[in-house]
């Protein structure tokens, strides 16, 4: 299962679905250094950060706010 971090809340992120649905899922559970804005993996009970995903999304999002500007 894949899942975007929309926002941390108190011992919480708040995540996206990819159904577009938001999911409470504990921080602790997460790896230290995952972000807003990040995409994680769920395998199993492990959550992961998928490094290459991220990054894609945030181009794809600096490409659109860059577009809307000019």
């Amino acid at each position: 299962m894949r899942y975007i971090i929309d926002r941390f809340e108190e011992n919480y992120a708040v995540c996206e679905t990819e159904q577009s649905e938001y999911i409470y899922i504990e921080r602790n559970k997460l790896p230290k250094d995952a972000r807003e804005g990040d995409i994680i993996v769920q395998e199993e009970s492990v959550y992961t950060v998928d490094l290459i995903e991220t990054e894609k999304r945030k181009e794809r999002i600096k490409k659109l706010a860059d577009e809307l500007w000019k």
